[in-house]
């Protein structure tokens, strides 16, 4: 149990070296993929101007000291000055390409000949940016880092694995960037209350008559103009506040979203549940609902009356 802790503290505190590591090691495999894939050239020599062979003699009949079925007769001068040999010598050439295509195709395949699980469990060590920047090294590491199975593990690693039995429309890539969007929008929410900005939270919210917010008081605001006004009292009653916010869980739908989280105002204070729901407006999201309220601990039932 205690080498087990040491070596989760070590992985952790050498996270950045094992990103660099391995993405070094997946841009050499490419490399050395590349130059080892076949070039095209012309095996049996030129051909003549005009299409027509003309037949030479060889220049010499001594027997050749090769292991190749050649009969102890060299007609490498045939092949060199465009001549022909015949249909044994033309097809021992044509095997002898292809087995040497073959053997540098399998060494230009070496990527793609990784067990799947492999590659995944590599990959699911680095983080969003490192990801995007190895899928942009070459063809390769673009078809690899693109794979939904290494998606799907970085969104579990970076955000939940609470909806491992989803299948996202259009891929867990581009579920990924869609669940950071909006957790970016929703850290902005938090931003605003901790700078009592009036002007950014009207612009946070969708004008429309059906949004509604529920302070941590339990009074329900409907309509665009009581939400403003709600937090426009708000703002005016307290300091500025900075929430810790844990737990956040994020579920994204085409022009959907909400986010569930627990905040704390004070952590020995006790928490506060929140819920915010989000649509997709215009090329943005826009807040649609704002839910706040206080977590029952120990089977306390006292409300405590806080203006979100």
């Amino acid at each position: 149990m205690e080498i087990a802790y040491c070596l989760s503290i070590a992985l952790q505190s050498h996270q950045q070296l094992i990103i660099a590591t391995i993405i070094t090691l997946l841009s050499l495999l490419a490399v050395r993929s590349f130059f080892k894939r076949p070039h095209k050239s012309n095996a049996l020599g030129p051909a003549t101007s005009t299409g027509k062979k003309e037949p030479e003699e060889a220049t010499s009949s001594s027997p050749c000291n090769c292991s190749c079925s050649c009969n102890g007769t060299s007609h490498s001068g045939a092949f060199l000055n465009g001549g022909s040999a015949g249909p044994a010598q033309e097809g021992m050439v044509t095997a002898d390409v292809s087995k040497v295509a073959a053997e540098r195709q399998s060494g230009a395949s070496m990527m793609e000949q990784l067990v799947p699980e492999i590659t995944t469990h590599a990959l699911s060590y680095l983080d969003y940016p490192s990801l995007c920047r190895l899928s942009m090294t070459n063809s390769l590491m673009r078809k690899a880092a693109n794979d939904d199975n290494a998606w799907k593990a970085l969104y579990h690693k970076d955000f939940t694995l609470e909806q491992d039995s989803v299948t996202p429309v259009n891929g867990w890539k581009a579920y990924y960037a869609a669940t950071r969007a909006i957790m970016n929008v929703n850290a902005e929410f938090f931003s605003i209350i901790r700078d009592r900005s009036l002007p950014a939270m009207s612009r946070f919210w969708l004008n429309a008559d059906y949004v509604k917010c529920v302070h941590a008081s339990g009074e329900l605001f409907s309509g665009y103009n009581a939400v403003i006004q709600s937090w426009q009292l708000a703002f005016n009653w307290e300091q500025g506040v900075d929430f810790q916010v844990i737990d956040v869980r994020a579920r994204v739908l085409t022009d959907m979203a909400w986010v569930t989280m627990k905040t704390y105002v004070d952590m020995d204070n006790g928490a506060f549940n929140m819920t915010n729901v989000f649509e997709f407006h215009n090329g943005r999201w826009y807040l649609v609902h704002h839910h706040s309220s206080v977590m029952l601990a120990d089977g306390d039932v006292e409300q405590q009356i806080v203006h979100g």
